[in-house]
């Protein structure tokens, strides 16, 4: 099976599972970047059948339900807008509607791959307050080149577990009497810092910069 991302006159396929993106508001390039995979275009629009309407998921087989907040590795936090049948490949799929508002981005999900690709519901305040904790401890920054921290880094925030992304913002985490920074090491740390910030919005339901910026004040007060 290949994961197909939807783009008008074209097809990305991917290894691993399956999963179509049928809006897309970024560039085919920066969709690379985001998703951070190697792709290549395959020419056609590769055929998707037709809808057969919304149905919404049972909580029981799923645990998934119209509104729900979720949470995808490689894309953080998004709504369940819905759920709809489509044929692929001559099999029908029932697909979890997800919508990414940051990335201006859908997916559908088959609804049978969901937790097994890493789909999950938000985490639990306690599971926020253990990644809260981690924050406010001491940054542990191993003396190894930039490049190979940075993948380690990139592995911790793609994992969508907030205690992983919790250590990549502390480490990079800057007090004012602290050294500068370098560019990447920027990039990186807001990257983990607004992916955290999400989640952590989505379940105190506030601002997304107001969240990032409790988060900023607990390491500073830490």
């Amino acid at each position: 099976i290949v994961w197909t991302l939807y783009l008008p006159n074209s097809a990305v396929e991917l290894g691993l599972g399956f999963i179509g993106i049928d809006r897309i508001e970024k560039t085919p390039l920066e969709l690379g970047r985001l998703a951070q995979f190697q792709f290549r275009f395959s020419g056609d629009m590769w055929p998707t059948g037709s809808s057969k309407g919304n149905r919404m998921a049972r909580k029981s087989e799923t645990a998934f339900e119209e509104g729900d907040f979720v949470v995808y590795p490689t894309h953080g936090v998004g709504r369940i807008l819905g759920t709809e049948e489509r044929d692929v490949a001559g099999t029908t799929l029932e697909m979890l509607i997800v919508r990414f508002e940051q990335d201006r981005m859908t997916l559908r999900v088959p609804m049978e791959k969901a937790k097994s690709l890493g789909l999950r519901t938000l985490s639990s305040k306690r599971q926020m307050e253990q990644a809260i904790t981690t924050l406010q401890g001491k940054a542990k920054v191993r003396r190894t080149m930039w490049s190979r921290r940075a993948q380690e880094y990139e592995t911790k925030i793609k994992s969508g577990d907030p205690v992983s992304i919790a250590e990549v913002v502390r480490d990079l985490h800057r007090r004012e009497n602290q050294s500068e920074q370098s560019y990447s090491e920027r990039q990186m740390y807001q990257a983990a810092l607004e992916r955290l910030a999400r989640e952590f919005a989505a379940i105190e339901k506030i601002d997304q910069d107001v969240a990032a910026l409790r988060l900023e004040d607990l390491m500073d007060a830490a």
